[in-house]
C-alpha cells in the first residue's frame, strides 16, 4: 500500500468501427426492451415495498429502463442498525485491505464492467457515449484509484517522539462512530458511487441514497462493489423519498456524517436539520456538501475568440448545462460581441440534438419533467422580458423526451434572474459590457451571484491575466485560465466550492479523506514517574 500511486484513467474514444464501440452496442441491446428490478438492499437482504417507483429514459419517458422501491423509516432504521453491526469488523480492518477491495472495483469497471456502467448511464441519465464514458467510466475509476492513495497519505503522519526510549507517541486513524448519510445526485453516476464510499474506505459504514433518475447506474455500481469483496452492510442501497430518508438519518442518535450533493434548498435544510438535532446525537456530525453554481465565463478584449466560442459551447451545452460547473453566464466586451455571437450561432447551427444513442447527438434531453418544466419558465421569462432576446434555440419539447434546445440569451440587464439563479440547464445568458467600463463589468461578475464553484476567464493580456485572477480569488473554487469552466480531473482539479456552492472539502484532492477519519492521539511512557514535585521546586 505504501508504494501504490494512482493514475488517471485513459479515456475510449469509441470512433466508429472501434471495439469498444462494437461491444458497448451489444451491451445496449441487452437492454432492449429489458426493465431492471432494482431492490433495497440491506446486508445480504433484497427488501421491495409496495411503493414502486420507475425510472424513465428521459430520452423516451415511455420507455421504463428500471422499477424500484421506496425504503419505509422502519426500513431506513434496519439499514441503519445493520451498519452499525457491521461497522465493528469493518473500522478494524487494516487500510490496505479495505482500499484493496475498492481497488478491484476499480479493475473490474476498467475491464468486465466498463460498457454496463456507460451503457446504464446513457439509458437512465441521458448521457451521449463520450460524457458516460467521462463520467461513469473514468471519473469513478479516479475517485476509487486517488482516494486509495490519498487515504494512504492522510494516515501516513506519525506524531514526534523525541525520545523514543522513554515516550512513543502514535496516532491511530479511526472511523467516526455512527454511520454516514450518503445523499447522491443524478448527474453524475461517479459521484454517485463515490460519496458512499469515500467514507467506507476510512472505516466507516455509508447508507447510499441514489437519485430516483440514476437507480440503474449506481445500482449497477453497488453490484461491482459487492463482487470486488466489500463486505455485507458496509454500505446499504437504499432507496427512498427524500424528506423520508433524511428524516429517519438525521434523527438517530448514530447520525455521523452527511456527504452530499444537490441543491442548495435541500442542503440547507438538511443543515438546519442536523442543527434542531444536535442534543440528538452522541457526536456533532461532519457535513459536507457541494450544491452547484452560477458559473461565469468573463471574456477580457485580449482574448482567443475561438477558444471563447469552444469553450463555452462546449461548458455551457455538453450534458445539457446539467454539470455543477456548467456555464451558465458570459461578460463579453462589446469589441468581440459580434464575433462570438458569430462563432456561437455557427458552431450551434451544427449541433445536434437527439437520442443519445445516437452517436452524433451532441445534445440529449433534461433528466426528467420537474428539470424540463423549470428550465421552459426561465426560457418563458426570456421572451417576456424586453431586456431580454433569445438568440439561439428556445424551443422546447416533451412530447417524446425532454428535449430543451441549446439556449442562447442576450441581456441588457446584467443582474436579471438569468445572470443571477442556477438553471441547471442548456441556457447561457451574455452580456456584453463596454470595453471602457471593465472594471464595473469585473465588480458585475464578482457580486451578481450568491454561488463560487466555478469560473473561467479567457485574457492573453498578461497585465490584465493578473488583475483578473487577484479580482475572483474568492469568485470560484475551480478556476480557469483560457479554459472552460468544466471539465475537472481526479487528482488533477480537486472539485468545490465556496458560498453557497458548498462546504469546498474538494473531491478528488489529497485533503478529502480526512473529512472521513476520527484520529486517537496515543501516548505511551516507559519510565514510570517517581515524584510529584517539578525540578524547580526541589531544594
Amino acid at each position: 500500500m505504501s508504494s501504490y500511486v494512482a493514475v488517471n484513467e485513459p479515456l475510449l474514444d469509441f470512433a466508429k468501427g472501434s471495439k469498444e464501440a462494437a461491444e458497448l452496442e451489444q451491451v445496449l441491446k441487452e437492454y432492449e426492451g429489458k426493465t431492471v428490478d432494482v431492490p433495497i438492499v440491506i446486508g445480504d437482504e433484497e427488501i421491495r415495498t409496495p411503493n414502486v417507483r420507475k425510472q424513465v429514459a428521459p430520452f423516451d419517458h415511455q420507455r421504463v429502463v428500471a422499477t424500484f422501491y421506496y425504503a419505509t423509516p422502519e426500513i431506513i432504521k434496519k439499514a441503519i442498525a445493520t451498519s452499525l453491526k457491521a461497522r465493528t469488523e469493518w473500522e478494524k480492518r487494516p487500510l490496505k485491505e479495505r482500499c484493496d477491495i475498492f481497488l478491484r472495483a476499480a479493475d473490474l469497471i476498467s475491464k468486465k464492467y466498463r460498457m454496463s456502467v456507460i451503457a446504464t448511464t446513457m439509458l437512465g441519465q441521458a448521457k451521449n457515449v463520450y460524457q458516460a464514458e467521462v463520467d461513469a467510466a473514468a471519473e469513478l475509476i479516479d475517485f476509487l484509484r486517488f482516494d486509495a492513495m490519498f487515504a494512504q497519505n492522510t494516515t501516513s503522519y506519525q506524531p514526534l517522539s523525541p525520545t523514543p526510549s522513554v515516550t512513543v507517541n502514535s496516532l491511530s486513524y479511526r472511523g467516526l462512530e455512527g454511520f454516514w448519510a450518503a445523499i447522491c445526485p443524478f448527474n453524475f453516476t461517479a459521484i454517485g458511487g463515490h460519496l458512499p464510499v469515500a467514507p467506507a474506505m476510512m472505516g466507516n459504514v455509508s447508507l447510499w441514497k441514489p437519485s430516483d433518475t440514476s437507480v440503474l447506474s449506481n445500482y449497477t455500481v453497488f453490484k461491482i462493489y459487492r463482487e470486488a469483496g466489500l463486505p455485507a452492510g458496509v454500505i446499504n442501497f437504499v432507496p427512498a423519498d427524500g424528506p423520508v430518508f433524511g428524516d429517519a438519518c438525521l434523527t438517530s442518535p448514530d447520525f455521523a456524517g452527511l456527504n452530499f450533493t444537490g441543491s442548495v434548498v435541500t442542503f440547507k435544510k438538511l443543515w438546519k436539520q442536523i442543527a434542531e438535532n444536535l442534543d440528538t446525537y452522541r457526536n456533532y456530525p461532519r457535513i459536507i456538501g457541494e450544491c452547484g453554481g452560477k458559473n461565469m465565463h468573463f471574456v477580457h478584449p485580449s482574448a482567443h475568440v475561438e477558444s471563447v466560442v469552444n469553450g463555452t459551447i462546449r461548458s455551457a451545452f455538453e450534458y445539457n448545462g446539467q454539470k455543477c460547473s456548467a456555464c451558465s453566464r458570459m461578460y463579453v466586451p462589446q469589441s468581440l460581441w459580434p464575433r462570438i455571437k458569430s462563432g456561437l450561432l455557427g458552431v450551434l447551427k451544427e449541433v445536434k440534438m437527439g437520442s443519445p444513442l445516437d452517436r452524433e447527438s451532441f445534445v440529449t434531453a433534461v433528466i426528467d419533467e420537474k428539470a424540463f418544466l423549470r428550465i421552459k419558465s426561465y426560457i418563458d421569462h426570456a421572451r417576456s422580458s424586453p431586456e431580454l432576446t433569445i438568440i439561439a434555440g428556445g424551443k422546447c419539447d416533451d412530447s417524446k423526451g425532454y428535449f430543451i434546445q441549446p439556449t442562447v440569451i442576450e441581456t441588457t440587464n446584467p443582474r436579471d434572474m438569468l445572470m443571477q439563479e442556477e438553471i441547471f440547464g442548456p441556457v447561457l445568458t451574455v452580456y456584453a459590457y463596454p470595453d471602457a467600463k471593465l472594471d464595473d463589468a469585473i465588480e458585475l461578475a464578482q457580486t451578481t451571484s450568491p454561488y463560487a464553484l466555478t469560473g473561467a476567464i479567457f485574457v492573453e493580456d498578461k497585465a490584465a491575466r493578473e488583475k483578473l485572477i487577484d479580482a475572483f480569488r474568492y469568485c470560484a473554487g475551480n478556476f480557469y485560465i483560457n479554459d472552460k469552466s468544466t471539465g475537472s480531473v481526479v487528482g488533477q482539479q480537486p472539485f468545490g466550492g465556496a458560498r453557497l456552492s458548498g462546504t469546498n472539502d474538494k473531491a478528488g484532492g489529497p485533503h478529502y479523506m480526512a473529512r472521513f477519519t476520527s484520529p486517537q492521539a496515543t501516548k505511551e511512557t516507559f519510565s514510570p514517574l517517581t515524584s510529584w514535585r517539578y525540578p524547580s521546586m526541589e531544594k
